[in-house]
């Protein structure tokens, strides 16, 4: 085991912890499955359409690596600071509707408090052979309250299927799991 620590990856370019791969289930529109962005731990360039998921992708990185009281949603768009939210992330809102009285708008989801959110980012490091799993869970567990969540750290790749799934709605029985591993 000591000498595959000090076995160095013939390519430097890779040295140090970099996002292999990226997960999330119910993470804003990205919904009812997972959603999974293989990066084999190398540059990438994430494209596409205006409202395609390229800052929801990119907000998702950021709730993993920054602290959560430091975070700032939706920067990569230029968007202001109320535009989005961990609530509006972890409900699903996707589109705002005015009453029929006229009155302000309200958010709608693809989701409601019955539901769980998670991202999971897998960080390689080439240069000493090891991997690490940053994952979030989030559920919302008090209507008017921020969402409640959990960190999971591993020193292993974990996958949301593997080992986010199949506890049903008991976010205890998921910790429970975690646990033992």
């Amino acid at each position: 085991m000591e000498q595959q620590l000090l076995d160095f990856a013939s390519d430097d370019a890779l040295a140090g912890f970099r996002l292999h791969t990226l997960e999330v289930f119910n993470w804003g529109t990205f919904h009812k499955q997972v959603w999974r962005l293989d990066l084999d731990s190398r540059n990438s360039l994430l494209t596409g359409d205006i409202g395609s998921g390229k800052s929801t992708l990119v907000d998702a990185v950021t709730t993993l690596v920054v602290p959560a009281h430091r975070v700032a949603y939706n920067k990569a768009a230029g968007a202001d600071t109320k535009e989005r939210s961990l609530r509006s992330y972890v409900l699903g809102y996707y589109k705002s509707e005015r009453s029929t009285t006229g009155h302000a708008a309200k958010s709608v989801s693809l989701r409601d408090h019955n539901s769980f959110s998670v991202i999971l980012g897998v960080f390689k490091n080439a240069g000493y052979l090891q991997k690490v799993t940053l994952a979030q869970v989030f559920w919302i567990k008090d209507a008017q309250a921020p969402p409640e969540r959990f960190y999971v750290v591993a020193d292993q790749a974990l996958s949301i299927t593997g080992h986010f799934s199949g506890f049903g709605t008991d976010i205890g029985q998921l910790k429970k799991r975690l646990k033992k591993m």
